[in-house]
């Protein structure tokens, strides 16, 4: 197996640096599409075989060094008892509001209510012996909340931060539920085989720094320390938390996720020995290939060839990349950084 992934996120040296993309099983990929044609997006994440083919996809056509489970962070918050649909984006019915809905929420047992989840990765790691790594993934505890609060996705997440401020009660109730349903979930991903974990906290980065501290860094530190870990390592991608990776970092992964808005390097000079993943701005996939090189070498070039970078773009590939571009980048970040 091409170890890469797992050796840099243990900060040991490699032959060149590993790549990966977050979202690479998509909507800009033609054989996607032709799967993709034949389900609605949940019946994809509930359908074992598809969404294995699905994530080997990339692996095959980009050449990248790990595969990602293929889901949504969503997936293990419809069995808790809220109903979940896709419209496209997501969508709860009778989102929380009050201490009353908090206690209806129950923790589901992992391998009655999603099964689907874990027997994908159970196919995933026989499909992908002789390749790459496979990476579980599940939102962080805020970001979750985010949804389940809101309803749906949101510009400000004014309804969230309500209940943050004036109904901290509910609030510390609501994240005390899903940090430990997150923390069964991720376990049971561990459990089935899956060989590093990437926690997700989209919104996390919608806070000022000291409201991250009250009220969002016990909650992932405890998810964190919460993981049978041993041997797999945990990335911890917030998403606009350049200001606050000091903070970002006590909650104790070994990865730490970055986005476009930061400088790498200066990001490094704050992390120290901790690894990173990142950081290309996403849209740079839409540039002539001479200019997505020169973004890469840019990249590659702020990490200064220390040990423990994981090349990725600083949020998810957008559905209207051409595929050819994404093999390309991929391409670049292998030929620039071969020791």
């Amino acid at each position: 197996m091409n170890t890469r992934f797992l050796d840099a996120c243990w900060g040991k040296p490699v032959d060149r640096t590993p790549v990966w993309l977050m979202r690479q099983a998509g909507r800009y990929l033609p054989d996607y599409m032709r799967v993709r044609s034949k389900c609605t997006f949940l019946e994809l994440c509930k359908t074992p075989e598809l969404a294995a083919e699905v994530s080997i996809q990339p692996v095959d056509i980009l050449g990248v060094d790990a595969a990602i489970l293929f889901s949504d962070i969503l997936t293990p918050v419809e069995p808790m008892g809220m109903a979940l649909d896709f419209v496209p984006g997501p969508v709860f019915e009778h989102p929380i509001r009050t201490m009353a809905d908090v206690e209806k929420l129950r923790i589901p047992q992992m391998e009655q209510d999603v099964p689907y989840v874990l027997e994908t990765i159970k196919i995933l790691r026989r499909e992908l012996a002789n390749k790459v790594p496979l990476i579980g993934f599940g939102g962080a505890p805020f970001t979750l909340a985010c949804y389940m609060v809101e309803g749906k996705g949101s510009k400000d997440w004014a309804t969230m931060k309500r209940m943050m401020y004036a109904a901290p009660e509910v609030y510390a109730a609501l994240m005390e539920k899903v940090t430990m349903m997150d923390m069964e979930y991720l376990n049971a991903q561990i459990k089935a085989g899956a060989q590093a974990i990437q926690i997700f906290d989209t919104w996390g980065g919608v806070l000022a720094p000291s409201d991250y501290e009250k009220y969002v860094l016990p909650y992932t530190t405890k998810l964190i320390n919460g993981l049978n870990r041993q041997n797999v390592p945990v990335i911890h991608f917030v998403k606009g938390a350049g200001t606050m990776l000091d903070s970002v970092k006590r909650a104790g992964g070994d990865v730490m996720g970055l986005d476009w808005h930061i400088n790498l390097g200066k990001a490094r000079e704050v992390l120290g020995d901790m690894a990173v993943q990142g950081n290309l701005d996403p849209t740079v996939l839409f540039a002539p290939k001479d200019v997505i090189e020169q973004e890469v070498k840019r990249v590659l070039d702020e990490n200064a060839g220390r040990p423990g970078h994981i090349f990725n773009l600083g949020h998810g590939i957008l559905p209207t990349v051409p595929p050819e571009n994404a093999i390309h980048m991929v391409e670049c970040v292998h030929r620039l950084s071969q020791k």
